[in-house]
């Protein structure tokens, strides 16, 4: 029996992203993530008992790495609630996934293949879902203006600037990607006071 262990296993998942980011998802094969890895041939077909399930561990991979560092909450957590600090997290937020060119470009590479694929459709529908309701907490304890429709829209929003951002660089200059994200939070925000009421 083979020893398997988790680091392999990661390095293996990782060196998916990067297949699917580059060949897409047909091009991603036990084969070429053995090559990205550096690792003896056969050794994914070991971890991994079809190509479904890398697929599926692939694109809890992707949302793993993609969760922004605790330490970034709790800086949020303590900072005065105003229009600058939105604006700023949602820039963060742009910048953090798009800044992992790799790893969304695989996740809509698998988005693709999750038309085609139930396991994969349940696993990262059950992953967005969460990531969303999540965030609709978060804004909602927050104390944030807006609603659950107001966080719904700037996600909607921001994924699709990431995807222009990251396929067709030209269409939109940096800075008017950055003109969009802070019209995006000042539009869907509404009226902000100045200072947040004292509950």
């Amino acid at each position: 029996m083979v020893r398997r262990n988790d680091q392999r296993r990661a390095a293996l998942v990782d060196a998916a992203i990067e297949v699917l980011a580059r060949e897409g998802a047909r091009g991603l094969t036990f084969r070429a993530v053995d090559a990205e890895a550096g690792v003896p041939v056969g050794t994914a077909s070991n971890y991994f008992s079809h190509r479904d399930d890398l697929l599926i561990q692939t694109g809890a991979r992707v949302y793993e790495r993609l969760q922004p560092d605790p330490s970034e909450f709790e800086r949020l957590r303590a900072a005065e609630r105003d229009r600058e600090l939105y604006r700023q997290a949602m820039h963060g937020v742009v910048g953090r996934v798009g800044g992992f060119r790799a790893g969304y470009l695989a996740l809509l590479e698998l988005r693709l293949e999750a038309t085609r694929r139930p396991g994969l459709r349940t696993l990262l529908t059950e992953q967005v879902r969460g990531d969303l309701e999540a965030n609709i907490a978060y804004h909602e304890a927050s104390r944030l203006p807006g609603d659950a429709l107001t966080v719904k829209l700037l996600y909607l929003a921001l994924n699709w600037l990431i995807v222009e951002q990251l396929t067709l660089p030209d269409v939109l200059s940096r800075s008017e990607r950055e003109q969009l994200v802070d019209a995006a939070v000042e539009r869907l925000m509404g009226e902000w006071p100045d200072a947040p009421d004292t509950p």
